[in-house]
């Protein structure tokens, strides 16, 4: 099956990585809304949530989190939005999630139109990549002194 969403998961296709596991991949979205707008893809393709065994379920909750913390650590925005949109509403065909940080007085009605006034990303792609990867890797290491 030549499916887009598990190339870009799978880093077939060039893509900015923050953060990615044995499960998912997560990645700057192409058309950011704000700069910190991260998509998350499975590595193995499946189409909607519902397919989910748990392993996958707690792989993407725990990086919603961890993307939503990085987030909030260096955009501060105003609120995050964390969106999934299935069957007819995927333009993937492949189960992804937004997480899209948001500023007060944005309207995100903006967020489906096909052409987004907040397409230019506002910061260059690698760097945006860099600064969420070492914010990223910072919450992990100290998310494994609390375990220990």
């Amino acid at each position: 099956m030549d499916c887009l969403g598990c190339r870009l998961a799978n880093k077939e296709e060039n893509v900015y990585v923050v953060y990615e596991n044995s499960f998912l991949s997560c990645i700057l979205d192409h058309e950011p809304f704000n700069p910190g707008h991260v998509m998350i893809l499975p590595k193995e393709h499946v189409e909607e949530g519902v397919e989910f065994d748990i392993q996958m379920n707690m792989a993407v909750m725990k990086a919603v989190q961890l993307i939503s913390k990085t987030i909030e650590g260096i955009y501060h925005p105003d609120g995050i939005t964390i969106c999934q949109n299935g069957g007819i509403f995927s333009d993937l065909n492949h189960y992804h999630m937004h997480v899209v940080p948001r500023y007060k007085g944005q309207d995100f009605a903006e967020f489906y139109q096909e052409s987004p006034e907040n397409a230019d990303p506002q910061e260059p792609f690698p760097y945006t990549m860099e600064k969420m990867k070492s914010m990223i890797e910072s919450l992990v290491e100290k998310e494994k002194e609390n375990v220990t």
